[in-house]
């Protein structure tokens, strides 16, 4: 196995000759153990098996490797013609478990194992004339062609890994052990395992662009985020250490369970880990292609519901708060530990990268500092569910590498496995899956008083929400007419550069209006009657970033990150408080404005007439009220009798702002004649609706 080995490339160093040498030889070798892994099978025919439910038959891993090569190489224009599109269709999609993956075997028609080698032989063939022919400059940063070669060689590493849990769910009787390195005999009783301090401090997440390695997506741009110090387990928790949490009746004890996880236990009926067998009174342990008597002193391996599962009844056994650490806090610990990233490795300090074994090995083999296993044996699970670091952006060759996962159900796993090769072996990887996955992953246990603090950073998926956004902030990624931006600069013009006083924005929506005009005013209340929307100028507001997904072309979509810090915005946005309420029946606290703005509501509420003729009430005496409709009465199915124009009074047409006028004469002088503002109102990035919007400026006598 030493042969295959290699090592995460430096992308800075060294010259374009060496460095396209260095790159192909990588690539040989990324291919070379991905055959080998599947030497493992007993025979072609068990190709068709699944090794889970959820994934495809094992041959689709054998193909999709290749198959992702040439697509990406086709989409970057590194290749004119695909090798066959067929296989090119069938072998691309369907890794996790995602609402436009395929799962219905009926849909397949998997061709013999013989085509699928004959194909990966060609597609190695062209692969390597890329590599040979393609132009390489220094630094190979990721809009260079070598980017995407590096993104295949890469993908392939990870497989190697995903891969092999699936062989480990195969029956027995289908995998043939021995033909994939070495596993650890050293196995025993489990040492005990204590709890060390960890010191606090401030820790930058995330990686620069510049960075020597090739990195996916989401392991860049940056976030801070001050740690406290904390105990953790000395080790990796043992199959031992587990055992108790089984015989304590912790599989059948719902108070240990989140909601998730004990839905999950019923619907699978688990009593132990999905690698454990037991034969009478004894153990086993189902490796990748062969069962052993149970290595005690071996890490468990469980998914994130049974560690967290385990960490609760640690908890209520001996009533000290247990939990999982965050991805923040297990890098503090690489800190603490001062661990190195792997360019810097002579020998591998941990069970990492197939450098020592093909299997995990007792808790307390690699040292490091006063801890064991900060890297290596198996992933350790976390309680941050992954999402992008602020700056973060999506890689236009693979746009649906990380963003799928930012929904809030994918946790991060951290410091590889045994088999973690390539990235997956450097400290700044972020893998995540869901929590009822299986990896070759285990867990470390951290004692802490803090509350949890869970970053929720996942793209805003509310169609109606992110259109909101959209139409608010659209113009910073290259949308023209922003009616938000126009009004605000209308409002600005009216005042003549005086300083504004306390003001109240009704139907603030994703809060453009409100930041526009923040740095002009003493006080803004920006009030949505939804809190869908309201939450997300809030998130602007506090963490400086928002995202959310837009329709481009039918299942095609744009990942937006807005980040405050990249528009003009942002000066004063602490004078804004965002809050949710009815226009139509606001408590009695909104009052005492010297400017009151309501922008495209009338046209939303129940009955704007009862609005019109009690808004005054909220109003300073000689304040302002700013008024902007479209007058669509009918798209809220307003009752006829609420609306205050657009229909005939005796014979005679009253249009809405004469029946608004009526209305406000009482209490209101017009300062300002009516003008006409574009609401373009965004559908997808080739449908949109116009709508004009009328603003007028009113004075309270």
């Amino acid at each position: 196995m030493k042969n295959l080995l290699a090592k995460s490339i430096n992308l800075k160093d060294g010259t374009p000759e060496l460095k396209r040498d260095e790159i192909r030889q990588y690539f040989l070798k990324t291919w070379e153990i991905d055959e080998k892994l599947y030497t493992q099978l007993a025979d072609d025919d068990t190709f068709y098996q699944k090794g889970d439910p959820l994934r495809h038959v094992i041959l689709f891993y054998l193909g999709h490797t290749a198959v992702f090569f040439i697509n990406k190489l086709f989409l970057a224009k590194l290749i004119d013609s695909r090798l066959n599109p067929v296989f090119e269709s069938i072998f691309a999609i369907g890794v996790d478990e995602m609402s436009w993956d395929d799962w219905d075997a009926t849909h397949y028609d998997w061709p013999p194992v013989d085509h699928v080698r004959e194909y990966r032989n060609k597609a190695k063939s062209l692969i390597l004339e890329v590599i040979d022919r393609t132009p390489l400059n220094l630094p190979i940063s990721w809009n260079d062609p070598f980017w995407i070669v590096l993104m295949g060689i890469e993908h392939e590493r990870i497989h190697l890994e995903t891969s092999s849990v699936l062989i480990r769910q195969l029956p027995l009787g289908k995998v043939a052990s021995g033909r994939f390195g070495e596993i650890c005999q050293q196995r025993g009783s489990a040492p005990s395992n204590t709890f060390l301090p960890v010191p606090g401090g401030e820790m930058k997440l995330g990686k620069t662009l510049d960075h020597p390695l090739y990195g996916w997506d989401n392991e860049y741009g940056s976030r801070m985020e001050q740690v406290e110090g904390f105990y953790a387990t000395q080790m990796l928790v043992s199959n031992e250490e587990y055992l108790a949490f089984i015989n304590d009746n912790g599989y059948n004890t719902e108070s240990y369970w989140t909601e998730e996880g004990w839905n999950w236990r019923n619907f699978k009926q688990a009593s132990m880990p999905l690698f454990w067998r037991k034969d009478g009174e004894e153990y086993r342990l189902r490796l990748v292609a062969e069962e052993i008597p149970m290595p005690w002193n071996w890490p468990v391996e469980v998914n994130y519901l049974e560690a967290k599962a385990y960490c609760n009844w640690l908890s209520a056994t001996q009533g000290k708060a247990f939990r999982l650490p965050t991805e923040a806090e297990w890098y503090r610990l690489v800190d603490h530990c001062k661990i190195t990233d792997v360019t810097d490795w002579n020998v591998a300090p941990g069970n990492i990268s197939l450098e020592h074994f093909a299997s995990p090995c007792p808790v307390d083999m690699f040292r490091n500092g006063d801890f064991y296993d900060v890297v290596g044996n198996v992933w350790q699970w976390t309680e941050t569910p992954i999402t992008g670091f602020p700056g973060f952006g999506v890689h236009p060759m693979y746009d649906d590498f990380s963003t799928p996962t930012f929904d809030g159900k994918h946790n991060l796993i951290k410091g590889g496995s045994w088999i973690s090769t390539g990235n997956e072996a450097t400290l700044h990887s972020r893998y995540a899956f869901r929590r009822h996955f299986y990896q070759h992953a285990g867990f470390r246990i951290v004692q802490s008083e803090q509350p949890l603090q869970i970053e929720n950073d996942e793209y805003e998926t509310d169609n109606e929400v992110a259109n909101s956004c959209e139409n608010n902030w659209g113009d910073v990624f290259g949308t023209k007419n922003n009616f938000h931006k126009e009004l605000a600069r209308f409002i600005l013009d009216h005042t003549q550069g005086k300083k504004i006083g306390k003001v109240l924005d009704l139907n603030a929506g994703t809060g453009r209006l409100a930041f526009e005009l923040a740095p002009h005013v003493e006080s803004i209340s920006a009030i949505d009657f939804s809190a869908r929307f309201i939450r997300m100028p809030i998130q602007l507001q506090e963490r400086g970033f928002v995202r959310y997904i837009v329709k481009d072309e039918d299942e095609l979509v744009f990942y937006r990150e807005l980040l405050l810090s990249g528009t003009r915005l942002g000066e004063g946005k602490e004078k804004i408080t965002f809050m949710q309420d009815n226009a139509n029946n606001l408590k009695p606290v909104y009052t005492g404005y010297d400017f009151i703005i309501v922008s495209n509501l009338l046209e939303e509420l129940t009955n704007p007439i009862d609005f019109l003729q009690r808004i005054h009430e909220r109003l300073n005496r000689g304040g302002t009220l700013v008024l902007a409709s479209t007058y669509d009465w009918e798209t809220n199915n307003i009752r006829k009798e609420y609306y205050p124009g657009g229909f005939k009074r005796d014979g005679e047409p009253v249009t809405s702002f004469e029946g608004i006028k009526q209305i406000l004469e009482e209490h209101f002088s017009l300062e300002k004649q009516p003008s006409d503002l574009t609401v373009n109102l965004r559908k997808s990035s080739r449908s949109s609706e116009v709508k004009l919007s009328q603003v007028s400026v009113w004075r309270l006598k």
